[in-house]
């Protein structure tokens, strides 16, 4: 009887570490996958803040909190799932709903330029008089949820091409595994720092009644530093969308076997690397980023004309 307890016992602790393991296995994996998305991380970070400006500061935390688990839903309920189903059964299609995404974002971002350019605004901004300031936030919230679908897309796709070379990866549930703990990582980094940086004027304003004068001088200091900040962000937003578009089209485009948009990008990042001596790496990353941009606010100017002038206006003709 002993013996039998003992042997039982050695096989549950043989089973134990096999799976935790698999666990650092799939934790390495993870990390090794993750990092490659910093990019676009930065990117969702910097978009997400400007569905929260000039709304009110008791509604900032739950919008966030909406936008939260609209990501993880996003994530989780729809990305994870179809992307493990198009690696195991048609991973072909996985670039050309990649393109869509990258059109999208690049749509987005130009609609914004030219809305900053004097353009017609398209839906009602916090600069218009809201009527109905539930259906508005509603309205906020679904455009944020729709733009992460974007970026978690664009993000779980990077991360399932790390993995190609991981031996996690090699089964369909270590895939899994790796994908969902980036997809929580991610969301929790992204969303908790949102929260940070949309409340921190509220923490100004709690040190500014602190009694001490460094206390009240930091304070002042946040609470004159947000709003640029706020603004600054919703700026690199609307960069980001663009980078990332575009990317998303010149990568697509050369997986495709279209080389000029990926020759130019890639062209002028190597041409700028061998140019300069110091910092050669950063600036070569900055020439390929602004090009992909400009791409991608070309493809969005030519998807908003065909949407607003052609297909919109079809409609109100008819």
């Amino acid at each position: 009887m002993p013996g039998g307890l003992v042997a039982l016992l050695d096989d549950v602790s043989i089973i134990a570490r096999t799976a935790a393991a698999s666990i650092d296995d799939v934790a390495a994996a993870a990390g090794r996958a993750g990092s490659k998305t910093a990019g676009v991380i930065i990117d969702d970070a910097a978009v997400t803040p400007s569905y929260v400006t000039g709304l009110s500061p008791a509604r900032e935390l739950p919008i966030i909190w909406a936008i939260t688990k609209g990501s993880f839903k996003n994530k989780l309920l729809f990305l994870l799932p179809g992307a493990l189903l198009l690696s195991e059964f048609l991973p072909g299609a996985i670039i050309l709903l990649l393109m869509m995404g990258g059109a999208y974002l690049s749509y987005e971002g130009a609609e914004k330029v030219m809305e900053k350019l004097g353009g017609a605004k398209h839906g009602k901004t916090v600069d218009d008089v809201i009527e109905d300031p539930v259906a508005f936030e509603k309205q906020r919230v679904s455009g944020a949820i729709r733009t992460d679908l974007i970026l978690s897309a664009e993000i779980m796709a990077i991360v399932l091409n790390e993995l190609s070379n991981e031996p996690i990866a090699d089964t369909f549930l270590g895939r899994g595994l790796a994908l969902a703990v980036v997809a929580i990582a991610v969301t929790v980094v992204v969303y908790g720092s949102v929260a940070l940086i949309v409340k921190m004027d509220d923490v100004g304003l709690h040190l500014t009644k602190k009694p001490s004068e460094a206390a009240q001088a930091f304070g002042r200091m946040l609470l004159k530093g947000m709003p640029w900040l706020l603004k600054a962000l919703s700026f690199i937003g609307t960069i980001a969308m663009l980078w990332v578009g575009g990317g998303i089209i010149v990568h697509g485009t050369h997986e495709l076997g279209f080389d000029l948009l990926y020759d130019i990008a890639h062209g002028a990042e190597y041409a700028v690397k061998a140019a300069v001596d110091g910092m050669s790496g950063l600036l070569g990353w900055v020439t390929y980023a602004a090009i992909s941009a400009l791409i991608g606010l070309a493809l969005g100017f030519i998807l908003a004309i065909l949407i607003h002038k052609v297909i919109l206006r079809g409609k109100e003709a008819h």
